[in-house]
C-alpha cells in the first residue's frame, strides 16, 4: 500500500515544472487540480485506518470516514464534472484540466482507493476477531446459530423487504441513492432464469446484526469482551429462499448506486426560500446516477444489465471486495469497548468562566479564547441560557449552519423568546446534507415566535456569529461570540475550532451591521474591523500578503502563517507566490484541499505546506501576518476557496487582545507547525509525505500535546 518513501504509490504523480526562468503565475503547471487534492486527502485519512498504533476501533472509524468522504466526493464533485461534460464547463480551473480529463483521472484514482479500502478491511477483520469482535459469514456458522438467525430474519427483516421482479411486466425499479441492494438471480420450475432486486433496509435496522448470545460463556457476556456479528446483506442473502418460494435462488450480488446530490434551488416555482429548498432536497434521491459499485464477484452479464438500466457506461462501474457503504462502519466504531478507543479526557473550562459565575459580567471586561474540543463548549451554552433568563438582556442574534439533534442552543433560544427577548436567528437552509434538519429547526423556532431568516438566495451564510445585547448600568453592551465552528454541541467534541468572546464596541457595531444586511436591506461592504465575504475579504487578505511582501523587500523579515481547511483561490495563491518570490517565509497548515505547489524554484521556494490528520478534525482558521513589530491575527469561518470568497457570507475577525494574540502566535500556531507525528508535508509534485522527527528531535503530536496541555492558553493570559 505504501512505497518506500511512506507515500501511497497510486496517488497521481504530477510532473514538477522544470524552471529555467520563473513562469507566469497563471501557468497551469503551478496548480494542483482540486479533485486530485480531494482524493489525496482520502489517502491521508486511509493512512490513519492502516496505522496499527491507533486504537482498533479508531482505525475502523477512519475507514468509515473514508467511505463518507468518497460518497460526498462522488455525489457532489464527480456529478458536477459530469454535468460540465454534458453542458460545457463554465470556466477552466487554474490547472486547466478539462472535465473529461478530470473524470478520467478520477476513475483511475477511485478504483485504486476501493482496492486499498478492501485491503485495509481485510487487515482489520482478523484484528477485530482477535479482540472478540467477530464478524461471521452466515454460511460458516453452526446449524443452531443459523436457525436462530433465520427466525430473526423471518420476524424482524423479511416484513420490511420487497422483492421486485425485473421482466417485461415489471420495469426495472428505481434504485435510491447510496442504498445497498441485492441483484438476485432465480430459476423457475421450467429451468428459466429471472432477475430481481431486493433493497437492503437501512433506517431502523443495523448493518451489523448481533448474533444471539448462545455460544458465549457467561463470563464473556458479563465482561462484554465478545461480540458476534453478521452483516445484514449476508443475512438477507442467506435467506432469499423465503422471499422467492417456488423458485431456486442461484446467485445474488451486492450493488450500490451513487447519484448526483447537488440541490438545484428553483425560486420561480416556490413562494419562499424554505419551500424552495425543501422541494429541491426531495429531488436529491432521484438525481442522475454517477457511479455503480458492485461486488467483484458479479458477472459481466449482470453488470451490463445494471449499467444499461441505469444509463451508465462500463467506466462508471467499480467492482471491489470490501463492504460496500463503508460509512456504515460507524456502527462498528461505536461499540462500547473503551479499551479499543482513544482515551477520553475532561475538557478545560477557564477559571473566569467556571462555576456559577455570571458569565455576562465576567466577559464585560475581558476577552476569552476557547479552543474546542480541548476547551469545553459548556460556557457558550451556559452564556446563552443566562442571557435567556437575565431580565436585562434585550436581544439575541445568531447564525446557525449545522444544528445537532436535541440542540441545547435551540433550547436556550426558545427559552429566551418565552422570556420576552427579541430573538433573531439566521438558519442556513442550504447547508449541504443538513437541509432537512435545518428546515425542522427553522420551523420550530418560527412557531415559537423567533424571527427566522432562511439565508440568502445565491449565497450561503457560513459565518458563525452570536450577539447578546444587554442593558448595563453604563448603557447598552453587546456581548459577541465569533467562531470558526458551528453552534453544535456534538461537533465541538470532535472538531478543532476556535471561539472568541469580546465586547469590543467596533466589532459589535460591525456584527450589528452584518445582521442588518442579512435580515433586512443593507450593504455588506462597510465594516471597520470585520473582513466579510463576498464583499471585500479576498481583497483584504491579498492586501495584507502584499504588505508583507513590501515589508520583506525593505527589512527582510516578512513572515506569513495560515492555518485553514482549504486553499484553492487563484488570486490568493498568486499573491502567496509573489510574496515567496521575494523571500517571505510562509507556513501553511492546510487540512484538506490545496492547489498551491510549494518548493518550486523561483516561485514558491519559501512556502511549506503541511496537513494534519488525527483524532479530531482540524477545522480552525488562523491568518497571521508578522507585519514587523505590529503583528495581525485573524480568526473566523473563511477558507481561501472561490466558494467561500464568492458564494458565501464569511467572516474573519481580528484578535487585538495582546495576550490572546501572543498565545496564538507563540503557542497555538507553532504547535501545529511543529507536528512531526500526524503531519504530512505537501511535495511539489502534489504528493504528501509523512513528516518524521529528525534524529534527536522531540516527537510532537500536536493534538496529543493540546490535550496534555489544555488550558495552557488561558494560564498564559
Amino acid at each position: 500500500m505504501m512505497d518506500g518513501d511512506g507515500e501511497h504509490a497510486s496517488v497521481k504523480n504530477d510532473a514538477v515544472p522544470e524552471i529555467n526562468h520563473p513562469p507566469e503565475l497563471d501557468d497551469p503547471s503551478l496548480y494542483i487540480n482540486r479533485e486530485m487534492s480531494w482524493l489525496a486527502l482520502n489517502w491521508r485519512i486511509l493512512e490513519e485506518a492502516e496505522d496499527p498504533s491507533q486504537p482498533l476501533l479508531e482505525r475502523v472509524k477512519f475507514l468509515a470516514i473514508c467511505g463518507s468522504n468518497l460518497d460526498e466526493f462522488c455525489m457532489v464533485r464527480v456529478s458536477g464534472l459530469e454535468r460540465q461534460l454534458d453542458r460545457g464547463a463554465l470556466a477552466a480551473p487554474p490547472d486547466r484540466m478539462s472535465p473529461g480529463e478530470q473524470i478520467d483521472a478520477i476513475r483511475v484514482e477511485i478504483q485504486h482507493l476501493f482496492e486499498a479500502y478492501s485491503r485495509c478491511w481485510q487487515e482489520l477483520l482478523p484484528a477485530l476477531h482477535q479482540v472478540g469482535i467477530r464478524i461471521h459469514r452466515v454460511a460458516d456458522m453452526n446449524k443452531a446459530d443459523q436457525d436462530v438467525l433465520r427466525k430473526y430474519f423471518r420476524e424482524m427483516i423479511a416484513p420490511v423487504l420487497t422483492p421486485l421482479a425485473v421482466d417485461v411486466c415489471h420495469p426495472f425499479p428505481f434504485i435510491s441513492n447510496i442504498c445497498l441492494n441485492l441483484a438476485v438471480v432465480v430459476r423457475d420450475s421450467a429451468g428459466f432464469h429471472h432477475c430481481a432486486r431486493v433493497k437492503i433496509p437501512g433506517a431502523g435496522i443495523h448493518r451489523f446484526v448481533e448474533v444471539p448470545e448462545q455460544g458465549r460463556t457467561l463470563q464473556q457476556i458479563a465482561l462484554h469482551k465478545t461480540t458476534d456479528l453478521v452483516m445484514l446483506e449476508d443475512l438477507v442473502a442467506a435467506n432469499l429462499d423465503l422471499l422467492f418460494p417456488g423458485y431456486t435462488v442461484t446467485a445474488s450480488y451486492l450493488f450500490r448506486v451513487t447519484r448526483d446530490a447537488e440541490v438545484q434551488i428553483v425560486m420561480d416555482e416556490a413562494p419562499d426560500l424554505l419551500t424552495a429548498v425543501e422541494e429541491s432536497v426531495e429531488t436529491r434521491r432521484a438525481g442522475s446516477p454517477v457511479i455503480l459499485e458492485v461486488d467483484s464477484s458479479m458477472p459481466d452479464s449482470v453488470r451490463e444489465m445494471l449499467a444499461q438500466q441505469l444509463n451508465l457506461t462500463p467506466h462508471h462501474i467499480y467492482g471491489w471486495d470490501g463492504p460496500l457503504a463503508l460509512v456504515d462502519l460507524w456502527q462498528l466504531a461505536g461499540l462500547p469497548r473503551p479499551d479499543l478507543h482513544d482515551r477520553p479526557f475532561l475538557p478545560e473550562i477557564p477559571l473566569s468562566l467556571a462555576g456559577d459565575k455570571d458569565l455576562l459580567s465576567s466577559l464585560q471586561h475581558q476577552n476569552v479564547l476557547l479552543y474546542h474540543p480541548y476547551d469545553s463548549f459548556a460556557p457558550v451554552i451556559d452564556l446563552l441560557f443566562q442571557a435567556a433568563r437575565s431580565p436585562d438582556v434585550i436581544a439575541i442574534k445568531m447564525t446557525l449552519y449545522r444544528i445537532d439533534q436535541g440542540s441545547p442552543i435551540i433550547d436556550a433560544l426558545l427559552e429566551a423568546r418565552q422570556n420576552g427577548k427579541q430573538v433573531a436567528v439566521l438558519v442556513e437552509l442550504k447547508a449541504k446534507f443538513d437541509e432537512k434538519n435545518n428546515i425542522i429547526w427553522a420551523r420550530k423556532l418560527e412557531q415559537e415566535g423567533v424571527h427566522v431568516v432562511y439565508g440568502l438566495v445565491g449565497l450561503k451564510v457560513h459565518s458563525k456569529l452570536c450577539m447578546i445585547v444587554k442593558r448595563e448600568r453604563d448603557g447598552i453592551v453587546t456581548y459577541c461570540h465569533l467562531s470558526s465552528g458551528n453552534y453544535n454541541a456534538v461537533t465541538t467534541r470532535i472538531y478543532g475550532d476556535l471561539g472568541y468572546f469580546t465586547c469590543d464596541r467596533i466589532i459589535a457595531a460591525d456584527m450589528a451591521a452584518l445582521f442588518n444586511a442579512l435580515t433586512g436591506y443593507a450593504d455588506m461592504d462597510h465594516f471597520q474591523k470585520l473582513l466579510v465575504a463576498p464583499c471585500g475579504l479576498r481583497r483584504e487578505i491579498i492586501a495584507r500578503i502584499e504588505r508583507e511582501r513590501e515589508r520583506h523587500l525593505q527589512h527582510g523579515d516578512g513572515y506569513i502563517a495560515f492555518k485553514l481547511n482549504g486553499l484553492l483561490d487563484e488570486e490568493v495563491v498568486q499573491a502567496l507566490y509573489r510574496a515567496s518570490q521575494v523571500g517571505v517565509t510562509i507556513d501553511l497548515n492546510i487540512r484538506g484541499l490545496c492547489s498551491l505547489r510549494p518548493g518550486i524554484i523561483g516561485v514558491s521556494e519559501t512556502i511549506r505546506v503541511t496537513s494534519i490528520i488525527s483524532r479530531f478534525l482540524e477545522h480552525a482558521r488562523i491568518y497571521y501576518f508578522k507585519n514587523g513589530d505590529d503583528p495581525e491575527v485573524y480568526l473566523g469561518s473563511a477558507d481561501m476557496m472561490p466558494r467561500n470568497l464568492n458564494r458565501r457570507v464569511e467572516t474573519l475577525f481580528p484578535v487585538e487582545d495582546p495576550e490572546i494574540k501572543r498565545v496564538i502566535i507563540d503557542l497555538i500556531l507553532p504547535i501545529h507547525l511543529k507536528d512531526n507525528v500526524k503531519a504530512r508535508e505537501l511535495q511539489p509534485d502534489g504528493r504528501y509525505r509523512r513528516v518524521v522527527p529528525k534524529p534527536g528531535d522531540e516527537r510532537i503530536d500536536s493534538q496529543e500535546w493540546l490535550i496534555a496541555h489544555r488550558g495552557a492558553w488561558h494560564h498564559a493570559t
